[in-house]
């Protein structure tokens, strides 16, 4: 019975199977299609896997170094120059209540604060402009007008209240006038730097399918190399082949390590995104509205430091990526392993058999 089972075994075994799939084949053209079939998957394979890897590497670059400073800094700004109109505008209110203990430095001083944001406004821009696309003229213009209004009314006529209110008037309609103020200007470019961010992360249609190819034409490898070992032992005579099996190894380790690290960054990467857009959601609720005047400057402040710290948390985010370009720079070192190994090991078995053969 149990020799029974034993050639039952045998003769439905996957190696029974597979000798009966080869039988009609001659040996040196089984070798030949193996060695072809192994060139074109493993060229495929690390072809397709390569141009995966670096499209995430890509994008992650392109986020951290110009997508999220940019929707980072339309925020930040945003928020400086509406506290700069508070601050403004509450210094003039203490002014106008006749404090007599106000000194001239104590005036200079409260006027610190808006000169401050206004100055963060210009340099946020500035900083932006190396970082986006879009073109920021108008917004430089309409900051430098307003940034005018402000100072008048706060400095040149602080003595005179009708100029003073006339003044704060123009650069409130600057800062809030609807599609055309410096607000609604930010938030459109906002907007669109948002899209931009959003498209740069997301991983699309053509980029899964890459992934899809390189693990299905490394899974062919990967069949066609156990294939080749097995054709090897049974029709050669030979033992394992190390050439085969390193290759077969790196074909494993090819299909497993780049596409788990890969779509680890790439979680980053959506992290990073989802916090843009929690920066984006705080910059408007700290103060909206068509009219934009009930903003606190307790609020703004509070969002300022809110996005402070989102921006941090998201520079961190995307900071540390040497372990990506490592496994990057290992993936093209074994892809060229793998593509070489199957044709120097079948053939070299092919010249030492059939070398001198006709």
């Amino acid at each position: 019975m149990t020799t029974a089972r034993a050639a039952s075994w045998r003769s439905y075994s996957p190696a029974a199977f597979w000798r009966r799939r080869l039988s009609p084949f001659r040996t040196r053209r089984l070798l030949q299609t193996h060695l072809l079939v192994l060139a074109v998957c493993a060229a495929v394979g690390v072809s397709a896997l390569l141009l995966s890897c670096r499209q995430v590497l890509d994008g992650t670059e392109a986020v951290a170094s110009r997508e999220a400073p940019a929707v980072q800094g339309l925020a930040a700004t945003r928020l400086a120059v509406l506290r700069a109109y508070e601050e403004a505008g509450g210094l003039n209110d203490q002014e106008a209540q006749g404090l007599e203990d106000l000194t001239f430095v104590g005036v200079a001083g409260l006027g610190e604060t808006y000169r401050a944001q206004l100055s963060a406004a210009d340099q946020g821009l500035s900083r932006i402009a190396d970082r986006t696309d879009q073109d920021l003229g108008t917004v430089n213009g309409l900051l430098a007008s307003y940034s005018n209004s402000i100072n008048l009314g706060t400095a040149m006529y602080r003595d005179r209240p009708l100029m003073r209110q006339q003044k704060l008037e123009e650069a409130h309609s600057l800062l809030t006038r609807p599609d055309v103020g410096l607000v609604p200007r930010l938030d459109e470019l906002r907007r669109i730097q948002m899209r931009h961010a959003e498209a740069t992360a997301t991983m699309g249609w053509l980029q899964r399918g890459g992934w899809w190819l390189a693990e299905l034409a490394l899974a062919a490898l990967a069949l066609t190399l156990l294939s080749a070992l097995f054709v090897l032992r049974d029709r050669c005579g030979r033992d394992w082949t190390p050439y085969l099996l390193v290759a077969f190894a790196l074909t494993v380790l090819l299909a497993v390590v780049p596409l788990l690290t890969m779509f680890s960054a790439q979680d980053d990467l959506d992290g990073a995104v989802g916090d843009l857009q929690q920066v984006t959601l705080v910059s408007r609720q700290s103060c909206d509205g068509p009219s934009l005047r009930s903003c606190s400057i307790d609020a703004l402040a509070e969002a300022q430091q809110t996005v402070t710290e989102k921006s941090e948390d998201v520079r961190r985010q995307l900071a540390d990526e040497t372990w990506t370009d490592r496994v990057y720079q290992g993936t093209l070192t074994g892809g060229l392993l793998v593509v070489v190994l199957p044709v120097v090991g079948l053939g070299l078995r092919l010249d030492s058999d059939y070398g001198r053969r006709p």
